[in-house]
């Protein structure tokens, strides 16, 4: 019998994925990856992703593994839920990560549609379920086609959904139709989750209920008041945060997404931008592409939130048109242009 945590049931909004520091030797950077998920705690995240794509999981051992998932137990002390990846092409090596994940206290698993081998649909209820039994975990289906050669039907998503211990979707498709034909299909309970931070606005728009994402690993607070102002319909100022939330992603979103979220982190003093081969690091001409928008918002973020510092209040206690700084500035920006730059998509 799977226990969920409360806090699960209802997870909802911008959800960091983090990537994984290594130190000069090429090991986890310990002290950064505490420091990092004590950072997004503090935020406000719903949860922390840790050993995700985006965290490297396919060149990380099983030590490794553990030693992620241990730290960010630790580091959150039941304060928001630590959700682990445990995905595998391997069904017993998926068995396998999962079993680490729930000894260590992990709140719930992420796993991935199995890559490589192309299962087909029987094969993939038959995977899942195998991981089913093998745990009392919740378990958060993640569908990538880009990357796993094969993507979950809606049918199988609902099949599997009758079963309470399958939560959630991941739904890294880039498709922004999907909640409204799945929602009738998995009912109110089951969490669709977009994976793709460029599309991820109008999914929550059009039914999701968030997005695991690359994007708010770097900017936590102008995703958790995008998050809110979308919960209390304010569309107008919803639209504004998104133009911003966007432009971000469009440089921090690509097939190498470890490599963009790991330098826009380096520039704000969280992480060294290493990465494991076969990723490289970025270009020149990236790195400025990034750094644009990464150091504006940052900007932007320390100057609107001033205020709260002199006051003592708590930012995430200041009302809706106060919250973020971005919101903050949004408000103004509708009268006074800051010249920020246009939507890239």
């Amino acid at each position: 019998m799977a226990h969920i945590r409360r806090d699960m049931v209802a997870l909802a909004g911008y959800v960091p994925s983090l990537p994984t520091p290594f130190d000069a030797t090429g090991n986890i950077d310990r002290p950064a990856f505490e420091h990092l998920c004590a950072w997004h705690v503090e935020a406000g995240a719903p949860a922390l992703v840790v050993a995700s794509g985006i965290g490297e999981a396919p060149t990380l051992s099983a030590t490794e593994h553990r030693v992620l998932i241990h730290i960010a137990v630790d580091v959150a002390r039941g304060k928001v839920p630590v959700i682990a990846g445990a995905g595998s092409n391997s069904t017993a090596h998926a068995i396998e990560l999962t079993h680490d994940a729930e000894r260590l206290g992990a709140d719930a698993v992420i796993s991935v549609v199995p890559y490589y081998n192309k299962p087909g649909q029987a094969g993939l209820i038959a995977h899942f379920n195998a991981i089913r039994r093998a745990t009392t975990l919740p378990i958060i289906l993640h569908d990538a086609p880009s990357r796993c050669a094969m993507a979950l039907g809606d049918a199988t998503i609902a099949q599997l959904a009758h079963d309470t211990q399958f939560i959630g979707l991941l739904d890294a498709s880039g498709d922004v139709t999907r909640p409204a034909r799945l929602r009738p299909l998995v009912g109110p309970r089951f969490l669709l989750f977009s994976g793709d931070d460029p599309t991820a606005f109008a999914y929550q728009a059009l039914g999701g209920d968030g997005c695991i994402s690359a994007t708010a690993a770097v900017v936590p607070n102008l995703c958790r008041d995008l998050s809110r102002v979308l919960r209390q319909g304010d569309m107008v100022l919803a639209q504004r945060l998104a133009v911003t939330v966007n432009q971000l992603a469009a440089v921090v979103t690509d097939d190498s997404e470890p490599v963009p979220v790991k330098f826009a982190l380096s520039l704000i003093g969280l992480m060294a931008p290493r990465v494991r081969l076969p990723l490289v690091e970025l270009s020149a001409s990236r790195k400025a592409e990034i750094a644009a928008p990464v150091m504006r918002i940052r900007q932007e973020e320390l100057e609107a939130r001033a205020p709260a510092r002199l006051t003592g209040q708590h930012p995430a206690d200041r009302p809706p048109d106060q919250i973020g700084g971005i919101v903050e500035l949004s408000r103004v920006g509708a009268h006074q242009p800051r010249g920020h730059v246009s939507d890239s998509r």
